[in-house]
């Protein structure tokens, strides 16, 4: 926020959406619904240009061409779509900013949901309700003081969103040093261990004892 990209995005409609993920054991939905066809957004523009990486109202995320073909060329995995998004329009959010502008071509992508899921032992997440459900791990969170996943679990995708905080999406450091070394813009990456999200000020949730 507040870069040079900083870009957002509103769907346009008709905006159709289809059925939310649910857990192959438990049956809960966890997830939102999918947005589906046609894909339409206006862009908006809170800094002067617009950014290779916008958050969607959903899971969705719009990647510009540029990200998408170094994304597949360089083989990383984890993102599903790649559909073509039509901009109606580009709106600059800053009242003196009154420039032309292009956007460049966007394609709507999902961060997939992998089979890595958060460590119960080891996280410094306070979960609340407990969790009933150890395959999906969906649950209400009241505070992040830092997460790492569960050895194991991961199955090497460089982008995805991990059982236990289907709302979070994690990175591979392959998929860091990518945005990197292309430039991309409009996303922070931050460690997982440093994540901080504690509305109530309840702390981190307490280490097992040995």
């Amino acid at each position: 926020m507040g870069s040079r990209h900083d870009t957002d995005c509103d769907t346009i409609e008709p905006c159709n959406v289809g059925d939310a993920p649910r857990c192959p054991r438990c049956g809960d939905v966890v997830g939102l619904l999918k947005w589906l066809p046609p894909y339409r957004v206006a862009l908006e523009l809170h800094g002067e240009e617009p950014g290779d990486y916008i958050r969607g109202t959903g899971y969705e995320r719009l990647v510009s061409e540029r990200f998408a073909e170094a994304f597949r060329a360089e083989g990383l995995t984890g993102l599903e779509g790649f559909h073509p998004v039509e901009i109606a329009r580009v709106r600059f959010m800053k009242k003196r900013v009154r420039k032309p502008i292009t956007a460049p071509r966007y394609y709507v992508v999902w961060p997939c949901f992998g089979r890595a899921a958060v460590d119960l032992v080891l996280n410094r997440v306070r979960f609340a309700p407990p969790l009933s459900c150890m395959e999906c791990r969906c649950t209400g969170i009241d505070a992040v003081h830092g997460f790492v996943l569960e050895p194991g679990t991961w199955a090497g995708e460089d982008i995805f969103r991990p059982r236990g905080m289907q709302g979070d999406i994690v990175v591979s450091e392959r998929f860091k040093v990518f945005v990197e070394r292309h430039g991309l813009t409009n996303m922070v990456l931050t460690p997982t261990e440093q994540i901080v999200w504690d509305p109530s000020n309840l702390g981190p949730a307490p280490l097992p004892t040995a």
